[in-house]
C-alpha cells in the first residue's frame, strides 16, 4: 500500500491476493484432473458403443460437459481445463479406435465446437453466476452459440469424412449435428446449473425430499410411457416436467430433462416404447425420432424456465423498489392544514417550510391565493363536495412556492370538529409533494403518445379453437392487432395462422386447455406496429353433453404496462434531485467493475466526495438552497470528469466517481485537481453567491479484492483530506 500526501511511492502486491491466486490455481489443477478422468470415461464408453453399433449415439455428452465447465470457471483457468479435456478425448480415441489415426481429426472438430460455444456465450456473459440481468437473453445467446458451434463442427467432421473415406461413425451430416446439438443443450445446461447451484441442485433445505419425490414421479411416468409399445403417450411426460420447471426452476429443468433423456435413450436402444409403433422402422430411424422428441422437450421446457427466471428477477426488482418507496413514504413529512368554513387557515404544519419554502404564518395568510389559477376551480369543487357530503376525494393541484415556481401537491381532506371553535366543522387535509411523480408521469405519457391511440382502441381478441386446433370463430378486433382479417383465420390451425415461432409458445397452453385446464400466460409477438406484449387466457369449451369442443381464447394487449415497468426501472436507478446515478445504480456498476477488473487486471479509481460544511448551507440559506448546492455540485462534477466515468450521488451531500483506465498517480492527481478547480466559481446561493468546496478521497487500486476494500481505501483517503483542512484531496494506491 502507498499513501500519497505529497509524492507517490511504489506498492507491492498483497500477500493475501497471492495466496488466493495460488489456491485458485491449485483448485483449477485438481479440477482439470477430475475433468480428464470424466471425459476419458465418457468418451471411451461413447466411442465403444459407437463402434459396436456403427453409428454415433443419440446424444453426445462430452462436449457439453467441457463447455459447461469452461463457462462455470474463470477465463484464466480455461487453458488448463481445455487441455485436460482435449487430452482425454485424444486418449479415448487412441484406446478405443486403435489403428485408425484419421479419427483424431474428429477430436479437433469436437474441440472447435467447444471453443465456439464457450467463446460466444462468454463474450456476452463473462460470468454465469449471480444476477445475469436477463435470462431470456442468455437463452437466445446460448442457443445461437450452440447452433453455430455444432454447425462448424459438423462441417469439419464432414470434411474429415470425405477426405478419409471413413463412414464408420456417421454417413450424413445430420447424424453428427443432431447428437451434438442435444448434448450441448441438455448436458451443457446441466453442467452450468450444477456449478451454479452447487449443493442446492436437489433443492434447498426442506425441499429436497419433495424434489426427489417429484423427480421420481416424472421418472416413473416416463418409464411407464416407454415400458409399453401400444399407445403413443409421449405427451404425458410434459405436465410433470413443466411442474418441475415451475416449482424448482433451473434445477427442476435440467434434472427433469436429463431424466427424460436417459429413459428415452434406454427405451429406444432396447426397441421399446412409443417409437416402436412405427412399423418397419430401423434403429436409426427410431433414434432420429427420439432426438426429435428430446429436442421438442427442450423447446417446451427451456423457454418456460427462462421466462420464469426473468419473471422472478423482475418481481424481486419491483419488490425492492416498493420497499424503498415505502421507506421514503414512512419518513416523509406531509403538509397538514386546517381550514375553517370561511377559508381561514387555522393551522399549517411546519413541514410547509421544507416543502414550499413558506413559513406557516405566510402560507396561512395567503389563504387560497397560492393555488395555480388553472387548478382553483377543481380545488373549490372538491372542498364544496366535502362540506356538503363529507366524501373525501383525492385532488391534485399546483401551489406556488416561495421561489416563485409551482409544485404539484396531492391532497385528501376530511371533516373534523374544530378544537379552537366549539361547534364549528373544519376541513383537515394532508398534502404531499408529488412534483417528481407528476413530471415522471408526464415524461412517460410523452414517450407513450404514439402508442396511446392504438392501446385505447384495441379491445380483446376473442376466439374459439376446436379440438383439431382450428379456428371456428374470431372477432373483428383481430385485424387491429395482427393486420389479418378475422375471416382469414377460420378453418386454419393455430400453427398455420400464428406461425411456427409463436406456436411454440402457445402449444403447452393449448394442450392444457384441451385437457380441461384453464391457463393464463403472457407472450410477445411482432405486429405491423412493432412488438406487442399480450396476455392470453385459454378456457376449456364444454358442450351441454359434457364433451369438450375445444377452448375459448381471450387475448388482451398489455404493452403499456410493460413499457411503464421499463420506465419505472429507469427512475429507480437515477437520483431525483440531480438526475445522476443513485446509490442502487452505483452499487450494481461498481460490483461489475470490480469483477471485470479482477479478470482484466486493470486498475480502478474510486473518488469519495463530501461537500464541505453542507449543513452550514442548509442552516443559513434553507433546504432549497441546499438542493441548489447539490445540483450545482453534480453539474460541475459531470463537466469535470470523462464521459466513460460513473458519477453518482449516494445520499445527502455524498458523491462518488468511479474511473477506469487510470494507470498512474499523475493522471489521478490531475483529475482530482480539475474537480477542485471546477468549484472555484461562486454558486447561485444567497444574495452574493457562495463558494462551495469539496473534500475528496481517491483510491487507485489494482486487483481490488472486493467493493468493500476499494470503498474503505477511498474512505480512509477522504478522512485524511478532511483532517488536513478540507477543500482538497488525498490519494491512496494499492498495486500501482
Amino acid at each position: 500500500m502507498a499513501r500519497i500526501p505529497d509524492e507517490s511511492h511504489p506498492s507491492q502486491a498483497s500477500p493475501d491476493a497471492a495466496q488466493r491466486n495460488a489456491r485458485s490455481t491449485q483448485a483449477a489443477s485438481i479440477g482439470a484432473l477430475v475433468l480428464f478422468v470424466v471425459i476419458l470415461a465418457i468418451n471411451s464408453g461413447t466411442l465403444w458403443l459407437s463402434r459396436q453399433g456403427g453409428a454415433l449415439p443419440s446424444i453426445w455428452v462430452a462436449n457439453g460437459v467441457v463447455a459447461g465447465v469452461l463457462l462455470s470457471t474463470a477465463r484464466r483457468h480455461w487453458s488448463v481445463l481445455f487441455c485436460a479435456g482435449a487430452a482425454a478425448m485424444f486418449l479415448a480415441h487412441a484406446l478405443v479406435l486403435q489403428g485408425m489415426p484419421g479419427h483424431y481429426w474428429y477430436v479437433l472438430a469436437n474441440l472447435v465446437e467447444i471453443l465456439v460455444v464457450a467463446s460466444i456465450i462468454h463474450f456476452y456473459f463473462p460470468t454465469i453466476s449471480g444476477d445475469l440481468g436477463g435470462y431470456q437473453r442468455l437463452g437466445y445467446v446460448a442457443i445461437t452459440a450452440t447452433l453455430a458451434g455444432c454447425a462448424v463442427s459438423t462441417l469439419l467432421a464432414v470434411v474429415v469424412q470425405k477426405l478419409s473415406g471413413d463412414s464408420m461413425l456417421f454417413t450424413r451430416a445430420d447424424e453428427w449435428f443432431r447428437p451434438h446439438l442435444l448434448g450441448m443443450v441438455i448436458v451443457g445446461t446441466l453442467t452450468l446449473v450444477a456449478f451454479r447451484e452447487r449443493g442446492k441442485l436437489l433443492g434447498g433445505r426442506g425441499r429436497r425430499v419433495a424434489m426427489v419425490r417429484d423427480l421420481a414421479f416424472l421418472a416413473a411416468l416416463t418409464l411407464g410411457v416407454f415400458a409399453q409399445s401400444r399407445y403413443p403417450l409421449l405427451f404425458l411426460v410434459f405436465p410433470p416436467l413443466l411442474y418441475l420447471v415451475f416449482r424448482y426452476r433451473f434445477p427442476g429443468l435440467v434434472l427433469g430433462v436429463v431424466t427424460v433423456t436417459l429413459i428415452t435413450n434406454i427405451g429406444t436402444a432396447l426397441g421399446v416404447g412409443p417409437f416402436a409403433l412405427i412399423v418397419g422402422s430401423t434403429i436409426q430411424e427410431r433414434v432420429l425420432i427420439a432426438q426429435v422428441f428430446l429436442g421438442v422437450t427442450c423447446l417446451v421446457a427451456v423457454p418456460v424456465a427462462l421466462v420464469l427466471a426473468d419473471s422472478e428477477r423482475l418481481s424481486q426488482a419491483v419488490a425492492d423498489r416498493e420497499n424503498l418507496y415505502s421507506l421514503l413514504a414512512n419518513y416523509a413529512s406531509d403538509l397538514i392544514v386546517r381550514i375553517a368554513r370561511d377559508g381561514t387557515r387555522h393551522y399549517v404544519s411546519p413541514s410547509v417550510r421544507d416543502m414550499l419554502g413558506w413559513t406557516p404564518d405566510e402560507f396561512a395568510s395567503n389563504r387560497g391565493g397560492l393555488i395555480h389559477p388553472d387548478d382553483r376551480a377543481a380545488v373549490d369543487e372538491v372542498l364544496a363536495l366535502l362540506r356538503e357530503s363529507g366524501k373525501s376525494t383525492i385532488v391534485r393541484y399546483r401551489v406556488r412556492n416561495r421561489a416563485g415556481g409551482y409544485q404539484w401537491l396531492e391532497a385528501i381532506g376530511k371533516l373534523a370538529p374544530s378544537p379552537d371553535h366549539p361547534g364549528e366543522i373544519e376541513i383537515v387535509y394532508a398534502a404531499r409533494d408529488i412534483t417528481e411523480r407528476v413530471l415522471a408521469e408526464q415524461a412517460l405519457a410523452d414517450s407513450e403518445k404514439r402508442l396511446r391511440t392504438i392501446a385505447d382502441s384495441m379491445p380483446a381478441i376473442i376466439s374459439h379453437i376446436d379440438r383439431d386446433e382450428r379456428y371456428t370463430f374470431v372477432n373483428a378486433y383481430a385485424y387491429q392487432v395482427t393486420g389479418r382479417a378475422a375471416e382469414r383465420y377460420i378453418g386454419y390451425t393455430v400453427k398455420e395462422s400464428r406461425g411456427p415461432d409463436v406456436y411454440v409458445s402457445l402449444k403447452p397452453h393449448i394442450d392444457a386447455a384441451l385437457s380441461g385446464h384453464a391457463s393464463t400466460f403472457e407472450y410477445e409477438v411482432e405486429s405491423p406496429v412493432g412488438k406487442l406484449y399480450l396476455q392470453a387466457t385459454y378456457v376449456p369449451a364444454i358442450a351441454a353433453d359434457g364433451e369438450s369442443t375445444g377452448f375459448y381464447s381471450l387475448t388482451t394487449d398489455i404493452t403499456p404496462i410493460k413499457l411503464a415497468e421499463q420506465k419505472l426501472d429507469f427512475l429507480a436507478h437515477h437520483d431525483a434531485l440531480t438526475g445522476i446515478a443513485n446509490r442502487l445504480s452505483f452499487r450494481e456498476q461498481i460490483m461489475a467493475s470490480v469483477d471485470r477488473a479482477n479478470i482484466t487486471h486493470l486498475p480502478l479509481m474510486l473518488i469519495m466526495i463530501d461537500v464541505d460544511y453542507f449543513k452550514h448551507i442548509n442552516d443559513t440559506y434553507g433546504h432549497a438552497a441546499g438542493d441548489v448546492a447539490l445540483t450545482e455540485v453534480a453539474s460541475r462534477l459531470k463537466a469535470s470528469i470523462r464521459k466513460t466515468d460513473l458519477l453518482a450521488r449516494l445520499g445527502g451531500d455524498e458523491f462518488v466517481v468511479l474511473c477506469h483506465d487510470i494507470e498512474d498517480v499523475a493522471t489521478a492527481r490531475q483529475l482530482a485537481q480539475k474537480i477542485i478547480d471546477a468549484m472555484v466559481p461562486l454558486a447561485p446561493i444567497g444574495p452574493a453567491g457562495f463558494r462551495i468546496t469539496l473534500s475528496m478521497g481517491v483510491a487507485l487500486y489494482r486487483d481490488a479484492p472486493s467493493v468493500e476494500a476499494l470503498s474503505q481505501r477511498a474512505d480512509e483517503a477522504l478522512y485524511e483530506a478532511k483532517a488536513a483542512g478540507r477543500n482538497g484531496f488525498r490519494i491512496v494506491t494499492e498495486g500501482i
